[in-house]
């Protein structure tokens, strides 16, 4: 039996395909009273974009030596290493994030589509955000082939 609480998220899910869409979207979805998380920052060019927008944004990476980098490039935003996939690891941050970045290497691919379902689902799940917006194009394609049945 399903648990009727995972179809009572209201969070929107947002794949972009790219780097380029994925960025594109700062301009619409980020409000400078947002409380922003970003998974996969690397060294920190898109986290400088969003925090042009929005001061309040954690950007986080699993490689500390990334993190490193991006700490000393840009030492106005906040910086953490974090696994995605450890979502206590996340809560310990200790936001409640209005929107989510997710931009990891190897989300793209057909057989990774799972996991970014898995993924999106857990954060919205834990901190209930407005929005995730994801760099996905299994995602986007997925979704672009979806169509919510209505009686």
């Amino acid at each position: 039996m399903a648990n009727e609480n995972q179809y009572k998220l209201k969070t929107l899910f947002i794949a972009t395909r790219g780097v380029e869409e994925f960025r594109q979207t700062i301009e619409k979805w980020v409000k400078p009273l947002d409380s922003i998380l970003e998974i996969g920052c690397e060294w920190g060019t898109t986290s400088t974009l969003i925090h042009e927008k929005c001061k309040n944004l954690i950007a986080t990476d699993i490689s500390l030596d990334c993190i490193k980098v991006a700490r000393q490039k840009y030492p106005e935003i906040r910086f953490e290493t974090l696994d995605a996939f450890n979502i206590k690891e996340a809560m310990r941050l200790g936001n409640k994030f209005t929107k989510i970045y997710i931009d990891m290497s190897g989300l793209s691919s057909y057989r990774a589509l799972l996991d970014v379902i898995s993924l999106v689902n857990m954060y919205a799940a834990v901190f209930e955000p407005e929005a995730i917006i994801i760099k996905s194009g299994s995602l986007k394609q997925f979704a672009k082939n979806c169509i919510a049945w209505n009686r």
